[in-house]
């Protein structure tokens, strides 16, 4: 920001001098007066007078009356008032220096209050204020590493610290702070709560297993634990147990504010949910198969060209977006660089919100980014490749990660 306004002060400064260079010169000596003027004429008259006389071509008689005319002309000159010689008179140039001064000031202040009007001065600060804040946690991570090695016991250090790395996207190091801190304290349901939501980010998205058991002993300890009733049914849901995943949404709304934005979020999931179920009950009873899960599959490969620039330890997130719709990825899925060329397969069990589904978009793109974090947010240096448009069920789509992020 400071930079900005000192290269344009200088520019600003560079423009002005040129501009008022006339108006700020030295001025110039004022024209002869007339009778200056013609006191030089006068002179110039009485030379060819002498002149003529030397020569022999005015006689002595002559020489004497062209003089004495000459003369009185002279003095009758010299009792008029002085006024400036005949000729073009320069331009005048209004209040002279005070005018200079004025508009030098003027000028950028009229520029800086067009820029306010009409320009993003709040963009610099936006960019500067950002890499501000994400190098001050940075700052306040490492410090916080560096406290618990010496205070490994201190679990709401390690509780913070897995709330950083979660913020930042490291989800794998925020589970294992995480761990540490429930091994200190085993009857947190909440903290068993968040371990349960990294550990599932850090598998691709994934609460089966681990996670979700997580989930339920956190609701043994606390049965109106918001996050993990949440997680809880989402991961029934995953695994489509749609009728138990009502059942945990269900009874987050006891916990909610009645008729609130959240409370009706939890109902349209708790009716997609008993949708869901009563579908699943009809086809149970009809004997009918169920319905291929289908999506997007393919293979998410390395160029050439960007292999001296990863570890076989870096992350990759392979996910989906609508091509029309939110922006939102609609599945998603996590490898490291060492598994490329990876197989990959998404599909509606890797949804990251019940409500948004790759089934639901017609068409999609598929984005493989390596990221040095571990963040799902891209950040300059990243690698990554997408494919063109492709439909939601496509198969043997190719992404190439070939570019940097800038």
């Amino acid at each position: 920001m400071t930079l900005f306004w000192l290269v344009g002060a200088v520019a600003a400064a560079a423009v002005i001098a040129w501009v008022l260079r006339p108006l700020l010169a030295r001025k110039k000596a004022a024209p002869p007066s007339r009778a200056a003027a013609n006191v030089a004429i006068y002179r110039d008259q009485l030379r060819e007078l002498d002149a003529d006389l030397a020569a022999g071509t005015l006689a002595r008689e002559d020489y004497e009356r062209a003089r004495a005319e000459l003369e009185a002309r002279a003095l009758r000159d010299a009792g008029q008032p002085d006024a400036p010689a005949a000729g073009p008179a320069p331009p005048a140039l209004p209040s002279g220096r005070r005018f200079a001064w004025a508009l030098a000031a003027a000028v950028p202040l009229a520029a800086v209050a067009l820029y306010v009007l009409v320009g993003n001065p709040g963009a610099i600060d936006r960019e500067a204020q950002l890499h501000a804040s994400r190098a001050q946690v940075e700052a306040m991570v490492g410090r916080l590493e560096a406290r618990l090695r010496e205070n490994p016991d201190d679990v709401n250090g390690w509780k913070l610290l897995g709330r950083s790395y979660g913020v930042m996207g490291r989800y794998g190091e925020a589970a294992e702070a995480y761990a540490k801190a429930a091994v200190r304290s085993p009857r947190d349901a909440q903290l068993l709560a968040d371990l349960a939501d990294v550990l599932a980010m850090a598998r691709g998205q994934s609460l089966q297993g681990e996670p979700e058991q997580l989930a339920l002993r956190a609701l043994e300890i606390e049965p109106g634990n918001l996050k993990a009733l949440a997680l809880a049914g989402s991961a029934a849901f995953e695994r489509k147990d749609y009728a138990a995943a009502a059942k945990h949404w269900e009874r987050m709304l006891a916990y909610v504010e009645p008729n609130s934005e959240d409370a009706r979020s939890i109902q349209q999931n708790v009716a997609e949910a008993r949708s869901l179920a009563g579908d699943a009950g009809k086809q149970e009873t009809q004997k009918q198969p169920a319905k291929p899960q289908g999506g997007v599959r393919g293979t998410v490969s390395l160029s050439p060209a960007m292999k001296d620039k990863v570890s076989p330890e870096d992350t990759v997130f392979v996910f989906a977006r609508a091509v029309e719709g939110p922006p939102m990825p609609l599945a998603v899925a996590r490898v490291r660089v060492r598994d490329l060329p990876y197989r990959f397969a998404l599909d509606d069990s890797m949804a990251m919100s019940p409500a948004l589904k790759l089934s639901a978009f017609p068409k999609v793109v598929v984005t493989a980014r390596v990221s040095k974090a571990g963040s799902a947010i891209a950040q300059p240096g990243d690698l990554q490749g997408a494919s063109a448009p492709v439909a939601n069920d496509a198969a043997a789509v190719n992404v190439v990660i070939d570019a940097q992020v800038r």
